[in-house]
């Protein structure tokens, strides 16, 4: 016979597993150092202009071209 299983607890444990699972998320995104985030900004700063320097049409432009 199988295991007898008691749904509250159970219930209890897969919330407790979750809000865990969620705080590591949490972690990972905020948890970084003032250098970090300034690094990653500035990382991101650099690959926009990037790409906004390499476009075909530049979105002010009058004429479309």
């Amino acid at each position: 016979m199988g295991e007898v299983v008691n749904l509250r607890q159970a219930r209890k444990q897969k919330a407790r597993i979750e809000k865990e699972r969620l705080a590591g998320a949490n972690r990972a995104l905020h948890g970084r150092s003032k250098a970090e985030r300034e690094r990653d900004r500035l990382t991101s700063d650099r690959a926009e202009k990037f790409m906004d320097g390499h476009r075909r049409e530049k979105p002010g432009d009058p004429d479309g071209r």
